[in-house]
């Protein structure tokens, strides 16, 4: 018994959720790309960054490297505050979520706000037990035993307030919100006054630098008020913009201060307002929120698409420090293996990686047309991409060069399929459009779809001669003579059709497509039947890697499906964004796969997409629910699932890797001693727990 307990106890640390690399993580853009909406740094080096989906990301080296954190949740975080230092810190968002850490973000627990209205701001303004957390409408929260119960104050307002900020002590505070809202409170928030703005624009920020008396407001259209008599009287002052203006900060007095906005906007002062010049932020993004920890020289401003951007020469210069594109990517797809792959999308935008997604490298296209599908028959040096206007390019050195083809159409083109060489493919698209050459694209001739609907995915399974397209609404078509003639197929809805794969056959094939849509037929099309797919959003791309079971969808709203018995049952799985996918592609097996969407998204899993990880719902600390029961355990040299032998098992180490795949009657047999976790492959029961011993 030594032995179990001393491999049990560091097996209860990696229960907590949030192992990075397993599941579906990010690899464009970096460090990631949801929208930033709050940053603080406590010092020079240390910093955090919340945003939506629940993001919390952490440097310790002023920016050079960020690492994301588990935050439990997936509502948007708008503000975070670590009042005394690096360790306790606190963040607030949607759906009255407040979030504290002691350990400088390893943990973080969710407190209860006894509200279910977005928080906007949180502020703690000289210990980590006195707080406060507004937001909408008029909520005004305080704690005074570090959250451990947070109480509402009357605010006199149903106004949403955007932001709250106490100088100097716990007793005097300044809030602001909509419609010019401004509060102010001398008693720790007993009574809350309201000001007069001068003003009916949303104001979004407040900052006093130094005292309760002097301090400055922003908002919409570019409005920046100050105040030099506590309020009593606030002043318009000149930005120089009419964009909205978000966040401020004012790091050692009353004079120099920053400010950031929409399109990418950062003003400063160096006199305390008298005059706001513009800075040159090097991004069109809006920029959510400003901090300047220490001085006035180094400061972080984020903002949408994971924007990232410091300075250290006070915005004479400001730097990203996330990296990749963000423009809207639409197709993926790698020819060989799982390291070389390739990219399309927005603005004829062509990525590129040798390395399994670590690097994805742009290459030049020759267009600015979005491009929405491209394709890599045989290897990774000739490929084709089509898109926008009739474009048609092919690359035959891995996309160092990209020549565009004569296509002989200006209509959009959405998907483009090669099925045995380079030389003959096909290219569908909208008004009908269905394209074929047989010399490698240096002729495209057009086909007679018998429709003049829009096309949307072409997909032919074994050969050149029988194939499928899908397209809107409800279309399926298929030939078996190489395109001579398309036949229409009754799909048994009106639905939007988006993508079609044949995993192995001609005969068993999967459609998705709008309203969650999903068709399957095992006998060539003649009949297709409904799937559940148990959401209600558009799905946009499927792809079956290897055999009819198993399979992955993505769509709208970071939606990921997993099958593994043919669409039987299709699961969900954690995609980390809500971001829509356009794409998935999943190159030799079913572990190593890629999805693409809006804002630049790549993300990867290696797992499958679904490790333990993503059942690990709980907040910290609580027990897991575990409804496997393997016996015995601990095992020396394998566990039986009691009445379930015959069932097949997929097993998971604490790193998020699945080892194996076992049959009830014989798990784990072939596993050094460690601590795994266990689940149906059906996924129809909860995750178990199970430890092999010597």
């Amino acid at each position: 018994m030594r032995s179990f307990k001393f491999i049990l106890i560091p097996a209860v640390l990696f229960l907590l959720p949030g192992f990075t690399q397993a599941g579906w993580f990010w690899q464009n853009p970096l460090p990631q790309g949801h929208p930033l909406m709050g940053v603080f740094f406590y010092d020079g080096l240390t910093g955090y960054a919340v945003g939506e989906y629940g993001t919390i990301i952490k440097t310790s080296n002023g920016g050079a490297n960020w690492a994301s954190q588990t935050s439990g949740i997936t509502n948007t975080l708008w503000s975070v505050h670590f009042p005394l230092g690096v360790q306790a810190g606190y963040a607030v968002g949607d759906s009255g979520t407040i979030l504290v850490t002691t350990n400088g973000g390893t943990n973080w627990t969710r407190q209860s706000s006894g509200t279910t209205e977005p928080l906007y701001s949180v502020h703690f303004p000289v210990d980590a037990q006195t707080g406060y957390a507004v937001g909408g409408p008029g909520i005004i929260l305080k704690t005074t035993n570090g959250g451990a119960n947070w109480v509402s104050q009357s605010s006199g307002t149903t106004n949403l307030l955007w932001s709250v900020h106490f100088p100097f002590n716990a007793q005097t505070g300044y809030a602001v919100g909509d419609f010019g809202t401004i509060l102010k409170t001398t008693d720790g928030g007993a009574n809350w006054a309201s000001q007069i703005s001068g003003t009916t624009v949303p104001l979004y920020s407040v900052h006093f630098p130094l005292d309760a008396q002097t301090g400055f407001a922003v908002g919409v259209a570019g409005t920046i008020l100050k105040t030099t008599d506590g309020g009593a009287s606030w002043a318009s002052q000149s930005s120089g913009t009419t964009n909205p203006l978000n966040s401020l900060s004012f790091p050692l007095d009353t004079q120099t201060g920053y400010a950031v906005g929409v399109a990418g906007t950062i003003l400063v002062t160096t006199n305390g307002g008298a005059n706001w010049a513009n800075q040159i932020s090097g991004t069109t993004s809006e920029l959510s929120s400003v901090h300047f920890p220490q001085n006035t020289q180094t400061g972080y401003a984020v903002g949408v698409s994971g924007t990232i951007l410091v300075t250290t020469d006070g915005g004479t210069n400001w730097s990203n420090q996330n990296s990749g594109t963000r423009w809207d990517l639409y197709s993926v797809h790698f020819s060989l293996d799982t390291q070389t792959g390739y990219a399309a999308g927005y603005n004829g935008t062509i990525l590129k990686t040798t390395d399994g997604g670590a690097n994805w490298a742009s290459q030049n296209s020759g267009t600015t047309y979005t491009l929405r599908s491209i394709h890599f028959p045989l290897d990774v040096q000739t490929g084709y991409a089509v898109g926008q206007l009739g474009t048609i390019l092919k690359t035959a050195d891995g996309g160092a060069n990209w020549t565009s083809q004569s296509s002989g159409t200006t209509n959009d083109l959405s998907s483009v399929h090669f099925p045995l060489d380079i030389q003959t493919g096909y290219a569908v698209g909208q008004l009908g459009t269905i394209l074929v050459t047989t010399d490698g694209g240096a002729n495209w001739a057009s086909q007679i779809s018998g429709t003049t609907q829009p096309l949307s995915s072409v997909h032919f399974p074994l050969d050149a001669q029988t194939g499928y397209i899908v397209g809107g609404p409800g279309i399926i078509l298929k030939t078996t003579n190489g395109g001579t003639n398309w036949v229409s197929q009754s799909s048994g809805t009106t639905r939007f059709l988006r993508s079609v794969h044949f995993p192995v056959d001609a005969q068993t094939g999967y459609v998705v497509g709008s309203a969650s849509t999903i068709l399957k037929t095992t006998d060539g099309g003649a009949n297709w039947t409904s799937q559940s797919s148990g959401i209600t959003y558009t799905l946009r791309s499927l792809h079956f890697p290897l055999d009819a079971q198993t399979g992955y969808v993505v769509g709208d709203v970071g939606t990921i499906l997993n099958t593994t018995n043919g669409g039987a049952t299709w699961a969900s799985q954690r995609s980390g964004t809500t971001y829509y996918l356009e794409s998935v592609f999943f190159p030799v097996d079913a572990q190593t796969g890629y999805a693409v969407g809006y804002y630049g998204t790549i993300l990867k899993t290696t797992d499958g997409g679904a490790s333990f990880v993503e059942q690990t719902t709980e907040v910290r600390g609580r027990k897991l629910e575990v409804r496997i029961k393997a016996t015995p355990n601990p095992f020396t040299k394998f566990a039986t699932i009691p009445g379930q032998e015959g069932k097949r098992f997929e097993m998971y180490d604490v790193t998020g890797r699945r080892v194996g795949v076992y049959k009830g009657n014989r798990v784990g047999w072939d596993l050094g001693p460690g601590v795994y976790f266990i689940r149906a492959l059906d996924r129809e029961a909860g995750l178990g727990r199970i430890v092999k011993i010597r």
